[in-house]
């Protein structure tokens, strides 16, 4: 959703304020030919980070990865492969430049096809770009690197990860 305050999580926060809120969501991890990760620089924070957002009332939790990988990107998703789950309550826990505080419970999906060419939108993402998983461009989200860990150990073959 391209409006923040006619999103859910907006409405909520026009109710609540800044109390914590606990929201499911999705991030999304674009891997090319060459085994990079597809990347944006948040506009909210400046650093980086995998496309991820937050569920909108009826929508589930595939559509929401879609959504927020076409928002952030421009891409349109294929194939969407669950790889696992995030929720830890410091690690997941997000505090706003606004003041806002959430925790995430973010489903993690792999994407390896994909239609468009990937571009910033110019507000939640600054910027996109390709990166080795294991080069990630400073100052980066503490959640990137958890996940890119989660995504390796998922690929070398140690199932649904949990973190």
């Amino acid at each position: 959703m391209s409006d923040f305050e006619q999103s859910y999580l907006g409405q909520l926060r026009k109710l609540i304020g800044h109390r914590m809120v606990l929201m499911p969501g999705a991030r999304v991890v674009c891997e090319n030919a060459e085994g990079e990760i597809l990347l944006i620089r948040r506009g909210d924070f400046g650093t980086w980070a995998l496309p991820a957002g937050s569920a909108e009332e009826g929508q589930s939790i595939e559509d929401t990865a879609r959504q927020e990988l076409l928002e952030e990107t421009g891409l349109v998703a294929g194939e969407m492969i669950p790889f696992g789950h995030a929720s830890h309550p410091v690690h997941d826990l997000m505090h706003y430049p606004n003041g806002d505080r959430l925790q995430a419970f973010s489903m993690m999906f792999h994407c390896t096809a994909w239609g468009g060419e990937p571009r910033a939108d110019g507000h939640e993402s600054l910027e996109v770009a390709w990166a080795r998983p294991e080069s990630l461009p400073e100052p980066f989200m503490v959640h990137l690197a958890r996940t890119r860990d989660a995504f390796l150990r998922y690929k070398a073959g140690e199932g649904f990860q949990l973190i």
